[in-house]
């Protein structure tokens, strides 16, 4: 495939690559962006992981010969989850490499790139760079040839997780699905140090990058099916659902209901501020009232910020905070070089179960307080269009405000609710919470009678 300026364009995220294999993204560009990350970077040393897809190993090796042509030499931790590439950034303070396309279909795949201690590369931090050397190819002669070498993290990985998040207690049986992701790779090295804590039931730990069980996504609710049947039917005392590079966690509880991602942020929040009183806690504007609620009344000190990663990571730089967490189920730790770990939140989760004589439906009650849609995506042709007439219908209303910090944020005492578009898509997506269920649904289903009926 030659290196089309086009091609690389749409396929440079706000936050990473990703593409289709091999028409937009193959071994080529895959070289061509390690010579391109080194000298915009700055580095002379890379840590580089790739997960189960079929087309990682070989994208991984050509971007390691470019990073070696660049003069940096680079330590290959092979198969890895997200999380772990983030560990090895972190443990072995390096920029790192990850060859991932998270969730996306077996068809993708991509590159998530850092630089030292899991610092986030986006756009506006280095990545527009990257992209614009790649479609240039006009690299600086390296003045010496780069190494590469093996280092395997797993276990140490593993061993780091359980010391900011010890297991305790009575022991748990835990139904976890990996998705055919990686989580089947990390989980085992990880559960298996819990001895007799854990009695571990592990569904789709076979790594399979076609996903031919079902698409490791589990903010699908289709993609949990499995998991909920498979905790009623052992009699589990909680469900994990990872994503495909791990670096994301769902809950099912022990009656088979999926947890709200808000609800395990305002436990793992009160479990961080219970060893950092008064700390910071960020939460994403579609995190659930009850998270800041939450923090307040722990003493904490909650920050509200814009959906995605770079937003999250940056902010808790700027407040020290110790913890955030976001609606589609990604969790940061100050203690974990700012990053994301599916795996961390779900021994958070584990932790805090073990040590309660309850279940976990019991368990989470208190931060459950009010009811909420999940996002819904409705396909509009004019997203701003769209989203300026539902600002038009509630302009005015007794006790409603509107704020912009990410979409459309609509707020009543009673309710909330935010409209975002996509960032790749011709979508809308909707999310509302209210006091009660009927307060929720009727808002929902108001507001998408306007997206729906302007769309």
């Amino acid at each position: 495939m030659a290196l089309d300026p086009a091609t690389i364009h749409a396929i440079f995220k706000a936050y990473d690559v990703r593409g289709t294999v091999p028409d937009q993204l193959d071994e080529e560009l895959a070289r061509a962006t390690g010579r391109a990350f080194v000298q915009v970077v700055g580095t002379s040393e890379v840590v580089v992981g790739y997960d189960m897809r079929p087309s990682s190993p070989g994208m991984a090796g050509a971007f390691a010969d470019g990073a070696m042509q660049a003069g940096a030499d680079v330590t290959m931790i092979g198969l890895a989850s997200t999380d772990q590439l983030y560990f090895a950034s972190g443990h072995l303070a390096m920029p790192g490499v990850m060859f991932t396309a998270s969730h996306n279909p077996a068809q993708y795949n991509g590159i998530k790139m850092c630089r030292s201690l899991a610092t986030p590369i986006g756009l506006e931090t280095g990545l527009a760079e990257i992209r614009d050397l790649v479609v240039s190819g006009e690299f600086a002669t390296a003045g010496r040839s780069g190494s590469i070498s093996e280092h395997d993290v797993l276990e140490a990985y593993a061993a780091h997780l359980l010391s900011l998040a010890p297991v305790t207690g009575r022991t748990l049986k835990v139904v976890a699905d990996a998705g055919n992701g990686m989580a089947g790779y990390t989980a085992p090295a990880v559960f298996g140090r819990l001895g007799d804590a854990v009695e571990l039931v592990p569904m789709y730990f076979e790594l399979d990058g076609t996903f031919p069980n079902h698409e490791a996504n589990p903010i699908e609710a289709d993609n949990l099916v499995d998991l909920q049947a498979k905790v009623l039917e052992v009699g589990a005392d909680i469900g994990l659902a990872f994503d495909g590079d791990a670096d994301r966690c769902f809950l099912v509880d022990e009656l088979g209901r999926a947890v709200s991602p808000s609800t395990l942020t305002a436990l793992i929040a009160e479990r961080e501020l219970a060893k950092d009183p008064g700390a910071t806690i960020i939460h994403n504007l579609i995190t659930s009232r009850a998270v800041p609620e939450l923090v307040t009344e722990l003493g904490g000190k909650p920050v509200r910020t814009r959906v995605g990663h770079s937003f999250i990571k940056a902010t808790m730089a700027e407040t020290d905070a110790i913890f955030g967490g976001e609606h589609s189920g990604h969790f940061y730790f100050r203690d974990f070089w700012r990053a994301d770990s599916g795996m961390l939140a779900a021994l958070h989760a584990l932790a805090a179960l073990a040590g309660h004589d309850g279940t976990l439906s019991d368990l989470l009650a208190r931060y459950e307080r009010y009811p909420l849609s999940g996002e819904i995506n409705s396909t509009v042709a004019d997203a701003l269009a769209v989203a300026a007439a539902v600002e038009a219908a509630y302009d005015g209303r007794d006790g409603v405000t509107t704020d912009h910090l990410d979409g459309l944020t609509v707020s009543h005492a009673d309710w909330q609710f935010n409209v975002r578009p996509s960032n790749t898509e011709p979508l809308l997506r909707l999310n509302v919470e209210g006091k009660d269920e009927a307060t929720m649904t009727a808002v929902r289903d108001e507001v998408l009678a306007l997206i729906r009926g302007g769309a």
